[in-house]
């Protein structure tokens, strides 16, 4: 009797596991890597202040950020606005996965405070960085990598 029901729940285990198999989908693309993506909004005149502030923090952050490993990469791409209220730049910066996206922030305080100085002097240039821009949105986003 004991080996009858072992030989029914083996069946019905390896019959599970291809009724399994059998509704898998098998789809055209992977998940690549997880963006940030932020918005902004340079106000009219300030590009070459705006772009001057992120070559002197942002990027010595990032740069630090991807040589622990952090961070994949990171780009600026900026626009003609199509009205004078909409986005003209994206800051986009690049996780390997969700894993890496949850870095705890204090990690990345850590840094801002090696490569910007003392949070007072952060704070500092985050008031002077919203005279000349306006943050519009952030979005956390998966790649999709066609196979």
């Amino acid at each position: 009797m004991k080996s009858l029901k072992l030989v029914l729940l083996t069946a019905w285990c390896a019959l599970g596991f291809l009724a399994s198999n059998a509704f898998a989908v098998d789809r055209p693309y992977t998940m690549g890597s997880v963006w940030t993506v932020t918005l902004v909004r340079i106000k009219p005149g300030m590009d070459n202040a705006y772009i001057s502030d992120l070559a002197q923090n942002w990027k010595r952050v990032m740069d630090e950020a991807k040589k622990q490993n952090l961070i994949l990469s990171y780009k600026v791409l900026d626009s003609a606005p199509t009205t004078k209220d909409e986005w003209n730049m994206l800051l986009l910066v690049e996780f390997k996965n969700w894993g890496a996206f949850d870095t705890p922030p204090e990690t990345f305080d850590q840094i801002a405070e090696k490569m910007v100085g003392p949070e007072k002097q952060q704070m500092e240039a985050l008031v002077k960085r919203g005279d000349v821009r306006e943050i519009q949105g952030i979005r956390n986003m998966q790649e999709i990598v066609f196979k």
